[in-house]
């Protein structure tokens, strides 16, 4: 026995098919309708056929309103990012979207703004009016307690993109900074550099001291000590890294080689090296970090890690909309050799 009565014989309706046109015309109740197209439990073998064939049959395709309704889901995810980086945003979205256009899921990006006191405001918004499904976190967003806290109190399920503390459970997916560092520095020590620049990153992202770590430690292992001249601060921009880059090659013993912790401060350094005549990489060594599409246009094209940050984004999606066993997806790095680096030259 049915549902419902059927008050029309299979049929075409009018108009686009609506979820109350397919149960009309299945002779089944709304729910159950509803529960086919979340695939969800509690409907018969029989019942599930027969509203699929109607479905096909008139042409029905599943609103999101409509799903949503049904299982109590958004069908839509947001992104939380943050990045200096034009490319590394653009990396991001690209990766998270991709991922859940496989699901027919909307994503939603949120700038995430540190400066603004309303920064948490305007997060709850978000939630409150959008209802999504989880979040990815981008850096720094992925380390902020604030928000953090907010997400576990509400019981949403989230996932932290390159998170620098301990993931407590929490699903994440990320390099291994320190030791993409690591292999850089001891790329250079290998050239025969032994005085090597650091430019360090913006320290609110946790990846910026994971690299300095990395270099650190490459220079401990080959029986060099940390010299503070050689590390500067820098933003991740290009003008902090030509203004690090001016202030070692004024030192009374500069650097034969400047490791930049992204490619847009290793731009930087290519300019302030390039404006007093230093010729890179005869006289000067320079490496970045990102592979971002600006290592292969500068002069000369730079060698840099690469981090795989649109694949970082589809894994992170990947945990929010297939959730399994795995909580942490670490991606594997590349050490990409140019013109930019060579061994010093003769003392």
């Amino acid at each position: 026995m049915s549902d419902t009565s059927p008050s029309a014989s299979p049929t075409r309706s009018t108009g686009r098919p609506t979820i109350r046109d397919v149960s009309r015309l299945a002779g089944v109740s709304f729910k159950t309708v509803s529960r086919v197209i979340n695939d969800q439990q509690y409907v018969s073998a029989e019942k599930r056929e027969r509203v699929l064939a109607i479905m096909a049959e008139i042409g029905f395709q599943p609103s999101q309103a409509a799903r949503a309704l049904a299982g109590h889901r958004s069908h839509q995810i947001a992104l939380i990012c943050d990045n200096p980086n034009p490319w590394y945003v653009y990396e991001v979205q690209a990766g998270v979207r991709e991922r859940c256009g496989r699901d027919n899921v909307r994503m939603i990006a949120q700038p995430y703004d540190r400066a603004t006191p309303a920064l948490l405001d305007a997060i709850v918004a978000l939630i409150d009016q959008a209802h999504p499904d989880g979040l990815v976190l981008a850096p720094p967003a992925c380390d902020d307690a604030r928000v953090i806290a907010e997400l576990e109190r509400r019981r949403i399920p989230f996932v932290r993109l390159q998170p620098g503390g301990p993931i407590d459970g929490v699903p994440a997916t990320s390099i291994d900074n320190d030791q993409a560092a690591f292999d850089m520095t001891s790329h250079l020590l290998a050239l025969g550099h032994m005085r090597i620049g650091f430019v360090v990153g913006d320290r609110s992202y946790a990846s910026s001291d994971q690299r300095l770590s990395g270099h650190l430690r490459a220079l401990e292992q080959a029986g060099i000590g940390p010299d503070p001249d050689l590390v500067r601060q820098g933003m991740f921009d290009f003008a902090s890294g030509k203004a690090a880059a001016d202030a070692m090659l004024d030192l009374p013993h500069p650097p034969t080689a400047i490791f930049a912790a992204s490619d847009d401060i290793a731009a930087g350094v290519l300019v302030a090296a390039h404006r007093r005549g230093i010729a890179v990489p005869a006289m000067l060594s320079v490496a970045g970090f990102d592979d971002a599409p600006l290592a292969q246009v500068v002069w000369p094209p730079l060698t840099t890690i690469r981090q795989p940050v649109r694949n970082l984004a589809i894994a992170a999606a990947d945990l929010l909309l297939a959730p399994g066993d795995t909580v942490e997806r670490r991606l594997d790095h590349s050490l990409i050799v140019r013109e930019s680096t060579a061994p010093p030259p003769a003392a």
